[in-house]
C-alpha cells in the first residue's frame, strides 16, 4: 500500500496538488525505481474521481487505500475502500479499479472477458473480471476476509466513459465482486458505495484488513490433480487471465475456421506460468478439447505424471516432452501448452532417434506443427544449458515463417518470494545478469533473506524452519561430481557434496526412490528429499517455502566483479566445444534459478571466503542468523 488516509483527507492533498508527490515518493522507496508517466497521471486524474464521488455519496470517514498489495504477490489494487457496513454494523470493504478508457469493446466482437481499448497495442482484460480477481483473491488469502466473503465488494469505475462506449463490456456477468459504473451512472456508483459503506470512521476497519493473517499461498503441486481433472483452483490475476483467455479465443477462432495462431508467454520466476498452464489444461481436458502439456524437464513431467494423474492413465498420458512430436501429425491437436519453452532445443534427434526421423526439423516447427493454437510459457533467463534456445525472437521468427500471427503477453508481476519485485530485481543485479552492479538488500516485509558463514549453519537453519511447518530444500551449484551408480549393498547415499567436515548426498540419480531418499523427479515435492542437495535440473520449474544455495567455486566475487571458473563446474553438460561466454552466462542463470525457489525467504552460503564477505555487506541484517528469533 502506497497510502492510507480518510476519503476527505486524500481529497483534500489531490486538491492542495500534493498526492502524486506522496505517491511517488512512497512508490520509489517501496519498489526501487520512479513509477512511470502514466501511472502518474492515472493518480492524478483518477483519484479525485474517486474521493469527489466518495464525499458526494457522505463517505468522507471511509478510510482509501490507495495502491493496495494483495498478498503474496507483486499485484496492486488500485483503492481498497475500508468502512462499516451500513446494515450489518461489521467491517466492510470495496474494492475499486479505476479506468481513464472513454470507450472499450470486446475483442474481435465475440469475446467479451477481453476489450480493446485506443491507445493499446494488445487486448486487455475485461475491468469487471480484473476487480472481480481481485476480490476473490483477497478472500483466498487473507485471514481478515477467508471467513467473510460476504464482506468485501468490487468495482471498476469507468470515470470517462459513457454507457454507450462501454456498454458491450457488461456482456460479462457482474456481481457483489465484480461490478462496472460510468461517468453516466456516476449516481448509481454513489448509491452502490452507500449500499456497501456508512457514513462512519473506517479506520478500524482498515486496521483489521492490514492485520489479517496471510494464509498459506497455494502450491501447484498440492492441488494438480484437483485444477486437471475436476475444477480450477487458482486465482489468475490481470496477465495471467489475460493470457488464459487469449488462447481459449484463439481456441474458439480455430474451431469455427480453418484458422491457427502461435500465443507467447514470457514471465520471470513465480509470475504464474506453470499455473497458467495447468489451469488451461485443466479447462481444455474438462471441455473435451484435444490438448496436451508438454516441457523438456523431466522432473517437471514425471511429477505432473504422478501427482495429477494419479491412478488415472488418461491424465498421466496428457504429460509429453519436446521430443515427443517429432512424428506428429500436423495440426492434429486443438493446443499444445509448452510449458518452460526455454528449454526447448535445436532439434529432437538424439542418438536414440530413428534413422527415418533424422529429418533436420527444428523442434519449434515440431511444436509449432502439432497444434491449431502452440502455447509457449518461457523465462529467458532460465536457460541453464548449452543447446537450449527457446526465446520470444525465435518463436517470433518460426510463427512468421509459416505465415502465422503470434501473440505475445508479458507477466509483470511475480507469485514466488513473498511476491517481492525488489528481491527479483536484487538476484538479477546480484548476478549481474543486466549489467548492473549488485546492490544491498533493503528488506520490504514481503520475502526474507540471510546469509551464513557454513553449510552446518545453513542446514540448521532450515532444520528449524521445518520444525515450524515449513517446507524447505538446500540446492547448489554443480560443483561436485554426482555418484550415478551405487555400488551393491550400500548403506547409505554417497555424500558427494563436500565441504569441510560437512558432506550430503546430491538427489537420488534415477526414476526410483533410494534408501528412503525420493527420485531425482520428486525431491523439490516430496518432504523426504530434505537432507539431499538438489541441483539446478531438479529445483527449476518447482518452489518450496525456504530455499538454502549454496554458492560453489564456479562462481566467485574477485576485488570488484564475478568471476565463472569452469574448471569448477562439473556439470557434464559444459563441454569442451561450449564456449567461455557462454559457459559464463549459464552459470549465473543457474544461480538465479536456486535464488528464486522460496516462497518464504532464502537463505545463502558461499564456499568462498572473499564471496562470503560480499554477501555479507550486501544483505547486513541476515549475519549471524539468530535462530531464535529469526521468524
Amino acid at each position: 500500500m502506497l497510502f492510507r488516509e480518510s476519503a476527505a483527507s486524500v481529497a483534500a492533498r489531490s486538491l492542495e496538488g500534493s498526492l502524486a508527490l506522496y505517491l511517488t515518493e512512497n512508490f520509489v522507496h517501496a519498489h526501487g525505481y520512479r513509477p512511470g508517466s502514466s501511472e502518474v497521471r492515472s493518480w492524478e486524474r483518477s483519484i479525485p474521481a474517486l474521493t469527489n464521488a466518495l464525499l458526494d455519496a457522505g463517505l468522507g470517514q471511509v478510510e482509501v487505500l490507495l495502491e493496495y498489495s494483495l498478498p503474496l504477490t507483486s499485484k496492486r489494487a488500485d483503492a481498497v475502500l475500508a468502512g462499516v457496513h451500513p446494515a450489518t454494523g461489521e467491517p466492510s470493504y470495496v474494492v475499486v479499479e479505476l479506468k481513464q478508457w472513454s470507450e472499450a469493446h470486446p475483442e474481435e466482437g465475440d469475446d467479451p472477458m477481453l476489450c480493446r481499448v485506443d491507445g493499446y497495442a494488445r487486448p486487455v482484460l475485461n475491468p469487471i473480471e480484473q476487480v472481480r480477481g481481485y476480490c476473490e483473491y483477497l478472500v483466498s488469502f487473507n485471514g481478515a476476509l477467508a471467513e467473510h466473503p460476504g464482506r468485501i465488494a468490487g468495482a471498476a469505475y469507468l470515470h470517462n466513459a459513457t454507457e454507450f462506449g462501454v456498454s458491450s463490456l457488461r456482456e460479462v456477468a457482474q456481481s457483489n465482486h465484480g461490478m462496472l459504473f460510468t461517468a453516466d451512472k456516476r449516481g448509481a456508483f454513489l448509491d452502490f458505495l452507500r449500499s456497501r459503506l456508512a457514513p462512519e470512521p473506517g479506520a478500524a476497519a482498515a486496521d483489521a484488513l492490514r492485520n489479517g493473517k496471510v494464509r498459506p499461498s497455494t502450491q501447484l503441486m498440492a492441488v494438480a490433480a484437483q485444477e486437471v481433472r475436476e475444477r480450477e483452483q487458482f486465482v489468475l490475476l490481470d496477465e495471467q487471465r489475460l493470457a488464459y483467455e487469449l488462447v481459449l479465443s484463439a481456441v474458439r477462432r480455430a474451431q469455427r475456421s480453418d484458422h491457427k495462431e502461435v500465443v507467447v508467454v514470457v514471465g520471470g520466476p513465480g509470475s504464474g506460468k506453470s499455473v497458467i498452464a495447468l489451469s488451461l489444461l485443466g479447462e481444455l481436458y474438462r471441455r473435451g478439447i484435444s490438448a496436451l502439456h508438454a516441457t523438456g524437464s523431466q522432473s517437471f513431467t514425471k511429477t505432473m505424471r504422478k501427482v495429477a494423474g494419479e491412478r488415472k492413465r488418461e491424465v498421466q498420458d496428457l504429460f509429453k516432452y519436446f521430443n515427443s512430436f517429432m512424428a506428429a501429425e500436423r495440426n492434429g491437436l486443438d493446443v499444445l501448452i509448452c510449458d518452460e519453452a526455454h528449454r526447448i532445443r535445436k532439434t529432437s534427434a538424439n542418438r536414440y532417434t530413428k534413422a527415418e526421423l533424422r529429418n533436420g526439423r527444428a523442434q519449434i516447427e515440431e511444436l509449432i506443427d502439432a497444434a491449431r493454437v502452440p502455447v509457449f510459457l518461457l523465462d529467458q533467463h532460465q536457460v541453464v544449458r548449452p543447446g537450449e534456445m527457446g526465446t520470444v525472437e525465435q518463436i517470433r521468427e518460426a510463427a512468421t515463417a509459416k505465415g502465422l500471427d503470434c501473440q505475445v503477453v508479458s507477466l509483470e508481476s511475480q507469485f514466488r518470494c513473498g511476491g517481492s519485485e525488489a528481491y527479483l530485481r536484487w538476484v538479477v543485479r546480484l548476478l549481474g545478469l543486466e549489467g548492473d552492479e549488485p546492490a544491498e538488500w533493503e528488506p520490504d516485509g514481503r520475502v526474507r533473506l540471510e546469509t551464513v558463514e557454513s553449510p552446518q549453519e545453513l542446514e540448521e537453519f532450515l532444520t528449524a524452519r521445518r520444525a515450524e511447518g515449513y517446507e524447505a530444500r538446500m540446492s547448489a551449484g554443480y560443483c561436485w561430481r554426482w555418484t550415478t551408480k551405487l555400488a551393491p549393498g550400500h548403506a547409505a547415499l554417497p555424500a558427494d557434496v563436500t565441504i569441510g567436515d560437512w558432506a550430503r548426498p546430491w538427489n537420488v540419480y534415477g526414476d526410483r526412490s533410494v534408501l528412503g531418499a525420493p527420485p531425482a523427479a520428486l525431491w523439490a515435492t516430496d518432504p523426504a528429499g530434505f537432507g539431499q542437495v538438489g541441483c539446478v535440473y531438479t529445483a527449476q520449474g518447482f518452489e518450496y517455502d525456504w530455499s538454502g544455495v549454496i554458492l560453489g567455486p564456479d562462481l566467485v566475487w574477485r576485488t570488484d566483479r564475478w568471476t565463472v571458473d569452469r574448471s569448477a563446474s562439473k556439470d557434464p553438460v559444459f563441454t569442451k566445444a561450449t564456449p567461455d561466454a557462454d559457459v559464463a552466462r549459464l552459470v549465473r542463470n543457474t544461480y538465479k534459478v536456486l535464488l528464486t525457489r522460496g516462497m518464504v525467504g532464502t537463505v545463502i552460503y558461499s564456499t568462498d571466503p572473499e564471496t562470503r564477505e560480499k554477501l555479507r555487506s550486501l544483505v547486513r541484517s541476515g549475519t549471524p542468523v539468530d535462530l531464535a528469533s529469526s521468524m
